[in-house]
């Protein structure tokens, strides 16, 4: 449904406080309407229906696409917007685009841009990094938009309270399938490009109606934090055209270097079996078979969740630890050399470095989820290492890079959410208009080393 929205000239521009009152009860209509259609749809469509993504997915031009520059829009369609399989009365712009995968390689990739149902003033918008974390390509939030219902794409459809303030308050928001159509679960460059070329293509399309001056920030929690960061530090160099747009980039539950975190979660109860997934997810996107390192368990164990959500290994691997997966001969997973050489690009901060300012929290209380403090790492929030978030932003504060740290001693990773989501929020709408961020470099503790693993 299309809404004309009236020119300053003929309104009476209402206050602020007025605005804010009628979004608020907006927002919580709407939140209801869409907590309806999610527990209908869960009784009305059996959860694992076969993904429904068809020919769009698929790019079938006869330009090769190494010959087609990052972000360009291959396909476009547009459809109602599901929740559960339950369409509601909201409009959505898919994009099939050109993108760029972890070897460089050119790769094809789908975003979802969801106009504001009105809109005060010049476009903005928010891009916002789901937290699907699945190596199902059937669970990705396109797909769950168009309609498709299975137990990984559960995620996306939630998320989609999360984005319903945001759209009520008269932004765009853009959704990247971030992690590209192979599901390369934890390959944080990958998501990153990924991120950039939506927006590219966002920008590219006539239809959308962004200007060269649209306003972009970018949102990001967990999962969609490794998209969010990794896209604030590429941009500059590979997306420089997008960079200029940025307004600042808000995440929060960060993976900053993921060997520590296989350490870390390492025979945890709840976060344990994370580990096979990341295996996986990272040597399908480098193109590398870590199955030769794996004992016959961890090859079960890798067959299992080979098309997994993270639905289906929280809590079902309790106790996992590296040396039921690997072989003896490959007691750490810094033994296994082409191991060290991938994990080593997917520290944060080794890309780049952001030009766009920065909110990241973080939580510190991961007993509460079950995984005690590491020796070697300290706390965590149960599946992110806090030290090492620490790190990062003390490394981006000696960089110049306007950096809120903001850490959570007393919750972990999820339940860290309700007190980062409505401060990252803040922070990000305030970025769209004049005021300097703020920042508080120097205010907070060291972090744990983030150098390389030596090969």
């Amino acid at each position: 449904m299309s809404v004309s929205v009236p020119t300053e000239r003929s309104i009476e521009r209402p206050t602020r406080s007025s605005r804010s009152r009628r979004w608020r009860v907006k927002a919580v209509l709407l939140t209801v309407a869409l907590t309806s259609a999610a527990a209908v749809g869960v009784v009305a469509n059996p959860l694992g229906a076969s993904a429904s993504s068809g020919s769009f997915y698929t790019y079938s031009g006869s330009t090769p696409l190494s010959s087609i520059a990052p972000g360009t829009v291959l396909k476009t369609r547009t459809l109602t917007y599901h929740v559960v399989g339950i369409p509601i009365p909201l409009g959505a712009t898919q994009l099939l685009y050109r993108s760029t995968g972890s070897l460089g390689q050119p790769t094809t990739n789908v975003t979802t841009v969801i106009q504001p149902p009105f809109r005060f003033g010049a476009p903005k918008i928010v891009s916002y990094q789901s937290f699907y974390d699945s190596l199902n390509p059937a669970d990705e939030p396109s797909v769950a938009i168009a309609g498709n219902v299975s137990l990984g794409g559960i995620i996306p459809n939630i998320e989609t309270l999360l984005i319903a303030p945001v759209l009520l308050s008269g932004y765009s928001v853009e959704i990247p399938d971030t992690e590209g159509q192979p599901a390369d679960f934890a390959a944080g460059p990958e998501y990153g490009m990924n991120t950039l070329d939506g927006l590219r293509a966002a920008f590219a399309s006539p239809s959308l109606g962004f200007r060269p001056d649209t306003k972009v920030g970018m949102i990001g929690y967990s999962g969609g934090a490794i998209a969010t960061e990794w896209a604030s530090e590429l941009a500059p160099k590979y997306a420089p055209d997008v960079n200029r747009h940025l307004v600042g980039a808000a995440m929060g539950g960060v993976l900053v270097d993921p060997a520590h975190n296989l350490h870390y979660i390492d025979g945890s109860s709840i976060w344990a079996g994370v580990m096979p997934m990341a295996i996986i997810g990272v040597s399908r996107s480098f193109n590398v078979d870590l199955t030769p390192y794996l004992s016959d368990y961890g090859v079960q164990v890798y067959k299992k969740l080979l098309n997994a959500s993270i639905i289906n290994a929280l809590g079902q691997y309790s106790g996992l630890t590296w040396t039921q997966l690997a072989k003896p001969q490959y007691p750490t997973p810094e033994s296994v050399p082409v191991y060290v050489h991938l994990v080593n690009q997917l520290i944060m901060g080794t890309g780049g470095t952001p030009t766009t300012p920065l909110f990241i929290g973080q939580g510190a209380n991961g007993t509460l989820e079950g995984t005690p403090v590491s020796p070697t790492f300290g706390p965590g929030d149960g599946v992110m290492v806090t030290g090492d978030v620490r790190a990062l932003a003390n490394q981006y504060c000696a960089r110049g890079v306007r950096v809120q740290y903001d850490q959570y001693d007393s919750t972990s990773h999820v339940t860290s959410v309700p007190t980062w989501l409505p401060a990252a929020l803040g922070w990000l709408k305030d970025r769209f208009g004049t005021t300097q961020a703020p920042t508080n470099c120097g205010q907070y503790a060291a972090g744990n080393s983030l150098a390389p693993i030596p090969e």
